[in-house]
């Protein structure tokens, strides 16, 4: 954590520059996006330029990046802005009223850090996390709303109600899979998507996902155990997020699926989320809590 947290109990980043707090409302709040150049960075500096209700003040990329240094708004296609992109997040994110981060789980862990002291909501979209590095968030969350999620989209987040409820009315009778595929360039596997429709459904059945879960399998494996839920990753082209929850039985299976055909997706319900948590206090947050389910 930094060390200036826990010490000055900073205000919202707009009282810090001597506004009034009647000045703060009525500005729209100053969104950050972390990793600028990917492909998520980019939808989501256009999508903040499109915006009404936020202003983009800040991009960071990583050192030696050739983005550093140039016009965020010419870089995505747009008419210049007069926000260059940076490879300084102590300075950016001291701007900002939202972080929008989809860069890797270290990255994010040190933004956390930075966006705490700030005050700044944190909307995380990162996945791959370990159990160790989800429980290092936690003491950001202590200064600043953490809004984290597997996915950001509106429709994915119903299905992982869906499966909730569906999990606690069927029994173990019920083997449960989560299938998902994604482009030839994603890093990690099971996807944040497909782990959160797995927790989903373990916690219907009044479980852990830790407890229940079956890695992919390969080799001879023998009969699956009784009321695990596996995984299946595929990998390739250019597919954007494909996720099947399978509830099969005798005779019989339910199936839930979410088909993602357009990344606009995330990037609006990212910023869906970054408006949602600035009126809210420090703790960890979800979609779910953003969209009410």
């Amino acid at each position: 954590m930094c060390p200036h947290l826990g010490g000055r109990g900073l205000a919202r980043n707009g009282l810090e520059r001597g506004e009034t707090s009647e000045d703060a409302k009525m500005d729209k709040p100053g969104i950050v996006i972390t990793g600028a150049s990917g492909r998520m960075g980019r939808m989501l500096i256009a999508q903040v330029l499109d915006s009404d209700k936020m202003a983009l003040v800040g991009a960071l990329e990583r050192p030696g990046s050739e983005w550093v240094g140039r016009d965020v708004g010419e870089l995505v296609g747009r008419p210049a802005t007069g926000v260059l992109v940076s490879d300084d997040p102590v300075a950016t994110i001291a701007k900002a009223q939202a972080v929008i981060d989809f860069t890797t789980p270290e990255a994010t862990l040190a933004f956390a850090e930075l966006a705490a002291q700030a005050r700044a909501v944190h909307v995380i979209g990162t996945t791959g996390f370990d159990a160790d590095q989800i429980a290092r968030l936690k003491p950001a969350a202590r200064h600043a709303p953490i809004i984290r999620a597997g996915n950001m989209s509106l429709g994915v987040n119903l299905l992982t109600a869906l499966a909730r409820k569906v999990a606690a009315a069927l029994d173990e009778d019920w083997d449960i899979e989560v299938v998902e595929a994604h482009h030839r360039h994603k890093v990690d596997a099971p996807s944040g998507t497909a782990l959160m429709l797995g927790a989903a459904a373990a916690e219907g059945r009044g479980e852990t996902l830790e407890t229940l879960r079956t890695p992919a399998r390969e080799g001879i494996t023998g009969a699956r155990t009784r009321g695990t839920i596996g995984f299946s990753a595929i990998r390739g082209g250019d597919v954007v997020g494909e996720h099947d929850l399978i509830f099969a039985a005798d005779g019989e299976r339910v199936v839930l699926r979410h088909l993602a055909t357009d990344r606009r997706i995330f990037a609006r319900g990212a910023l869906k989320a970054a408006l949602w948590g600035q009126d809210k206090g420090p703790g960890e947050y979800d979609m779910m809590d953003v969209l009410g389910l």
